[in-house]
């Protein structure tokens, strides 16, 4: 059988993750790359991250974010980028490449972005233009740089970002003049404030003149005081500026982002300062999540190179003996755990990417339907919200023919749908509400923990300063990132509540029937162990959503995380697996168009279709755990659980061929080329 002759690159990656016809998105991985691998790796290798505070050699990353264009991905061609359209494929490639040497560098790049985004979401037309051009670098001027200040020193707030001890109120307000307000923040944990020029800043009303919170945008000239605070005493990310600044500024009201109105003699922000977050992290946080991602994956040729090499030098073994040759891979251990690891991080890419690439369609979609909507009179979020509610049956029929083979649909009713931004928006928003925060939740969260074990795999070296990959810092990098815009308990708290939705419902139908096909066609790949798993976590919502305990109370409700929370976590494994499955199936269908990936293109597809029935099937016995707690833990009276018993039966067998799948993979590991010296120094 054909197996995996040379590490993917960029040609299979472009085919997997579906930006083979982006020539922009390749210069931007291209760029970036040079970046990352060149001045980030060197900055690590030179001890860069041994200092809390942000020096003259850490700012040299800024120059090089500037000219090499990472700083302008985030624009519109227009205010100075050069990307057109949505932009979260290109962000989620750009974190992905830094963070496969330094998340910090990744971080400090990404500051300004989610500094812009509540103006870019939510900000008025105006506003956006105005401070996105600033921002844009150009031979003449130096690019503004922005700080997010949304977190709030402890012990007051914290992360908790419902309860703000940051004010507005208006300072004067004399007749026929724009208000002037007053706003006071202390901040904490604030990335990028050793050079920011602006901050946007989440506030809540301190006056009666004020109806609700929000957010407002300072700038570093403004009356009054912009402290930049003191740095951060953190132990990771260290490539990042973060400070804990104090800000107390008279500011124009023309600074609320997305503006306000005036009514009965009060300010009426447009948008209170939580529905901004809530549309900047609805996003924002896909990038995050492949920051860890492309720390597994950048583990892959450090490990190899590691076990091959472990014996070699000395008099312990001579040239060409398989002790010298193949080192700790002469026994299946090694490599076996080194390919789990690679799954895993297949799998988060997979997942991760697609949701770029869904948020990137959802985007002109949700612009689409506020516009639809506004045109209609409706404003306000719930009258909003109601709308919604009126064409669920339209939004699940949509899914549905989503699903249906071109060929066989009923193109004028798909056609008719599709034209629809209200039916549209909410059947796109339905799957990105729960691919988001489960790709955030798994990605960074289980990551972590994997991450751990590819430092182990490297014994001893694993945790010295100088291992090849910088591995002991990317691993201790993980457990930030598995905080970042929201701790995974925030994560499982949103998916508690968009997995259980009627729209998704109607997804999770559509995606066991592709797998179950998949399985026929293809049941290498491990998709049978998605479809099971599928089927069986469905079945156990079913049964702890109508079920109650022993007091009468329901059993799947937002406060009882006991229950939703592990339903969280086993659904995560099982959507990343099949995003992996499908990637798998888009390399074999579209690899021989491509004379770089034709030759080797049967040893990619059947070492990927090794990874991705190890990925199914070990989130399929994970979900069969976790459900079978749950059901039997919580047994109800009338809960069918003889039929429960059934798939979780279905789920265990559909596990056969794993074992096989394991060892070819970790074969393929011994056997696999690789450079001959890692293309970024120790």
């Amino acid at each position: 059988m054909e197996t995996l002759r040379t590490l993917p690159g960029d040609d299979v990656r472009q085919i997997m993750w579906r930006f083979a016809d982006r020539f922009d998105l390749q210069m931007a991985v291209q760029s970036t790359r040079a970046v990352a691998r060149g001045l980030v790796a060197r900055l690590v290798a030179e001890g860069a991250r041994h200092s809390h505070e942000w020096n003259e050699q850490k700012n040299q990353l800024l120059a090089a974010f500037d000219e090499s264009g990472i700083t302008a991905v985030f624009l519109d061609p227009h205010q100075g980028g050069f990307i057109e359209g949505p932009k979260n494929m290109a962000l989620a490639l750009v974190a992905f490449e830094l963070s496969w040497v330094d998340a910090g560098a990744a971080t400090c790049s990404l500051a300004s972005n989610l500094a812009l985004s509540p103006i870019h979401e939510r900000g008025t037309t105006e506003q956006r233009d105005h401070y996105m051009s600033l921002c844009a670098p150009a031979p003449d001027k130096t690019p503004w740089r922005g700080a997010f200040g949304l977190t709030e020193p402890l012990p007051y707030v914290g992360v908790d970002t419902g309860v703000l001890v940051g004010k507005v109120r208006i300072d004067s307000w004399e007749e026929g003049q724009e208000p002037m307000l007053q706003v006071d923040k202390r901040g904490r944990f604030i990335t990028g404030m050793d050079f920011a020029n602006f901050a946007t800043v989440a506030v809540d009303t301190a006056d009666p003149r004020i109806k609700t919170s929000c957010m407002v945008i300072l700038e570093e000239t403004d009356p009054g005081l912009f402290d930049r605070g003191a740095p951060t005493l953190k132990m990771v990310h260290q490539l990042s500026s973060t400070r804990d600044p104090v800000f107390s500024m008279k500011v124009p009201a023309s600074r609320i982002i997305g503006g306000y109105t005036v009514k009965d003699g009060c300010i009426v922000p447009n948008y209170s300062h939580s529905e901004i977050i809530a549309s900047v992290f609805h996003r924002t946080r896909v990038p995050v999540a492949l920051m860890t991602t492309a720390k597994l994956l950048s583990a892959v040729e450090p490990v190899i190179r590691y076990q091959r090499g472990r014996f070699r030098g000395g008099d312990a073994c001579a040239e060409g003996t398989p002790k010298y040759e193949l080192g700790l891979q002469q026994k299946q251990d090694a490599p076996i755990r080194l390919a789990e690891l690679w799954a895993t991080g297949e799998a988060g890419a997979s997942m991760g990417f697609a949701t770029a690439r869904l948020f990137d369609h959802l985007d002109p979609t949700e612009k689409l339907k506020e516009k639809a909507l506004a045109d209609a009179g409706v404003t306000s979020m719930r009258a909003q919200l109601s709308a919604l509610k009126k064409v669920l049956p339209q939004s699940a029929e949509y899914v549905n023919l989503l699903f249906t083979p071109e060929e066989t649909r009923d193109a004028a009713r798909f056609a008719a749908l599709d034209a629809d931004p209200v039916v549209k928006y909410q059947a796109l928003e339905a799957e990105a509400g729960v691919l988001c925060p489960a790709c955030k939740l798994w990605n960074t969260g289980h990551g972590a923990t994997v991450m751990r074990e590819a430092v182990a795999l490297m014994g001893g070296y694993g945790i010295t300063e100088d291992c090849p990959g910088f591995l002991f810092h990317k691993w201790n990098d993980c457990q930030l990132e598995a905080t970042y815009e929201g701790p995974e308990c925030v994560q499982r708290r949103q998916l508690s509540v968009t997995m259980a939705s009627d729209v998704f419902a109607v997804y999770l139908e559509n995606y066991v029937a592709e797998m179950e096909r998949v399985a026929g066609t293809n049941p290498e790949t491990g998709a049978a162990s998605v479809a099971a798993g599928l089927r069986l976590w469905k079945a156990a919502l079913d049964i702890l959503s109508a079920g109650k305990d022993a007091d009468g109370k329901k059993l799947y409700h937002g406060n009882r995380q006991a229950v939703t929370f592990p339903l969280a976590d086993a659904l995560c494994p099982l959507l990343a697996g099949r995003h992996l499955i499908l990637d798998t199936l888009e390399l074999a269908a579209k690899g021989p168009e491509n004379p770089m990936v034709a030759e080797g293109l049967a040893g990619y597809v059947s070492f990927f279709s090794d990874l991705s029935k190890i990925q199914s099937a070990k989130a399929a016995g994970e979900a069969a755990r976790v459900c079978a707690n749950l059901v039997y833990g919580y047994a109800s009276e009338g809960a069918d659980l003889a039929a429960f018993g059934a798939l979780r039966a279905a789920a265990d067998a559909s596990l056969a061929g794993l074992g096989a799948a394991r060892e070819r993979a970790g074969q393929a590991l011994t056997q696999v080329m690789i450079p001959e010296a890692l293309d970024y120094p120790m």
